[in-house]
């Protein structure tokens, strides 16, 4: 009986044990798609001197559009446009972007807190810790974002977005 009575209590231990674990690490789920709207409007920033990544996003349907350009000195050598909604299965905002003269580039990306997101390419949405590129976008306040891009796990770029005022 004693056997018996310590094993049940040995039992009942690593169970609340364990429940008290699963309840200190569950985090509440991030809403993708209402943090993505932080991108909302037109962004600008200098990725090249005097060259100019500039983008307005707005809503469409369910997700949202952008037309993006890129300029030096004033004039346009590029435009193009981009398409993103909210992957449930996921749980991941999808991009897809088309410049002129490039192929198509696909997306996935999602917020790990509420002012931090993490993009990668779509074909590793399965596997993002072995994509050789990553971008991280960091709000600083509602109207500047850095973006950090890193290729094979070392930084090769960053860009410090600023929102155009109308």
């Amino acid at each position: 009986m004693k056997i018996f009575c310590l094993t049940t209590m040995i039992e009942i231990f690593f169970l609340l044990c364990t429940n008290g674990i699963q309840a200190q690490t569950t985090q509440t789920q991030l809403n993708q798609i209402e943090l993505g709207k932080q991108f909302l409007g037109t962004w600008k920033a200098e990725v090249a001197k005097d060259t100019f990544n500039i983008w307005e996003q707005k809503l469409f349907g369910t997700g949202m559009e952008a037309t993006i350009k890129i300029v030096t000195k004033g004039k346009r050598i590029t435009q193009g446009k981009a398409i993103m909604g909210y992957d449930k299965k996921n749980d991941k905002l999808i991009e897809a972007d088309l410049l002129e003269g490039s192929d198509i580039m696909v997306y996935a990306f999602w917020f790990t807190s509420k002012n931090t997101c993490i993009q990668i390419p779509y074909e590793y949405i399965s596997n993002p810790e072995q994509a050789p590129s990553k971008t991280t976008f960091e709000f600083k306040s509602p109207d500047l974002f850095i973006e950090t891009v890193t290729q094979n796990n070392k930084v090769v770029a960053v860009y410090k977005n600023n929102r155009e005022k109308k």
